[in-house]
Parts: structure tokens; sequence; C-alpha cells
């Protein structure tokens, strides 16, 4: 039940800005933004250790970025013939066909380039949907982009459409304010939701037409923030992490 706000600007030489937050079991070990990938020079991302795939992928100096939520959705399939969703943000970066989607359970994938920003969207029973994003600053969950029945975005939307970036780290720790098992809630325990996931980090991006500056940001603990994240680039964040 990962959280995505982006803002697309007006004008098209602008940087898409975007504010990634993950949602995950704590005890899936994962590694931070970094270059873990040397088949795919030039990508950074959050490395999901069990599938060696990624969370959210960019390349920086190519102005690309991927980002995958969970979505309701599964095939009727064993567990072990499901593919990963870690190699949808790998694969969007290089403009790869996706895999056999009845082999997927379903997502939200956001791509950003040079064109805008996309989301491709799967639940297996429904076709596949692309959106593109208008300008303007949009929020993305479980559902469709800017759902209304997705409580954290019926409240925080439009704050953050009001915020400017650079405050956007504030903002996500004051929404802290209505508890993590709080439907309303970014930074999440979804347990008292029926899921065993937790806000466990967080990036910040701004993606131009030429670069990605790209940066990460892991809690302290699992849904706990009590303070506004100090988000760091790659280069400072490349320690393997042992959640």
């Amino acid at each position: 039940m990962c959280t995505v706000i982006i803002r697309i600007p007006h004008d098209a030489e602008a940087a898409v800005q975007l504010l990634a937050v993950r949602d995950e079991d704590p005890g899936r070990q994962w590694d931070p933004l970094g270059a873990w990938w040397p088949d795919r020079p030039g990508v950074v991302g959050v490395r999901d250790r069990r599938s060696g795939g990624a969370w959210l992928a960019a390349e920086p100096q190519g102005g690309r970025l991927a980002v995958v939520l969970n979505r309701e959705g599964a095939p009727d399939l064993p567990d072990d013939q499901i593919l990963s969703r870690g190699t949808l943000p790998l694969d969007a970066l290089e403009n790869a066909p996706l895999p056999v989607l009845e082999r997927v359970r379903g997502f939200n994938l956001v791509t950003i380039d040079a064109g805008g920003a996309s989301v491709t969207s799967w639940s297996g029973s429904m076709p596949l949907e692309t959106t593109t994003l208008a300008p303007g600053t949009h929020m993305l969950a479980h559902d469709d982009v800017d759902d209304p029945r997705t409580a954290r975005i019926a409240s925080w939307r439009e704050a953050f459409a009001a915020a400017p970036f650079d405050e956007w780290p504030a903002l996500l720790a004051r929404t802290t304010e209505v508890g993590a098992d709080d439907d309303r809630a970014i930074v999440r325990d979804n347990r008292a939701h029926g899921y065993p996931t937790l806000t466990t980090l967080a990036c910040l991006a701004e993606v131009h037409p030429d670069r990605a500056d790209v940066r990460y940001a892991a809690l302290d603990a699992p849904a706990e923030m009590r303070a506004p994240l100090d988000f760091l680039p790659a280069t400072r964040a490349e320690t393997p992490r042992d959640a």
C-alpha cells in the first residue's frame, strides 16, 4: 500500500517532482538507493534482496525514473509461477515489453521521462490501462490516480498541491499526526487493515529532461517518523541494509 505524490509541471522543460513512500513487510530485506545491477550500467534503485528487482529505479544521467506500487488482483497460480513485480521499474527504464500479465500480481507502474509521466495499471481482471498525467499534483496508492475512494488521497492531495516541493518532507512528517493505523495515513502500519506491511522508506526525486536527481531516506523504525526525513543521494546510501 505504497504512496506516490507527483507534480507535473506546465513547462515541459521543468522537472517532474516526486515523493514515493514504500510500505513493505519489515522482515523483507532491501538495499538502499544505489547501483546494484552490474548488467544495467547507469541505473540506481532500491533493490529487493529476495527477488533482485527494484521498487524504484532511475537513470540519473538519462532523466528517467520508474516506481511500482502494489494493486489488488492476482493470478490463480502457485507462488513459484508468479513473476516478481520488481522487474517492472528496471524494464520500464529500457522501454522493455511488459511481462506476461497473467503471471503478475496487480500493480500501478509510474514511469517518468522527457515525455512526461504516466501510470500503467493492472489488476488481473481489467484491461491494462495507461494514464498520461496532466500538469498538476497527483497522488497514487493501490487504486486509481487521484482516487477519492483512497482516504489518504482525499485527505492530503490538496495540501501537497499547495506546498512547494522543498516543503514536502515536512508536510509528510505532519501527516503522521493522524496515527500510522489511521486510513488517512501516508506513513502507515497496515496491519490494522489486514496487511503485514509498514512504511519503511521514502525517496524524493526531481526528474529533468536530461537528468534525474534522486534521494533516499529510511525510517529509524517501521511506521515511526517523528521529524522530517533526511534524504541522501545514492552515492551516500550504497551500504546494504540489514532490515
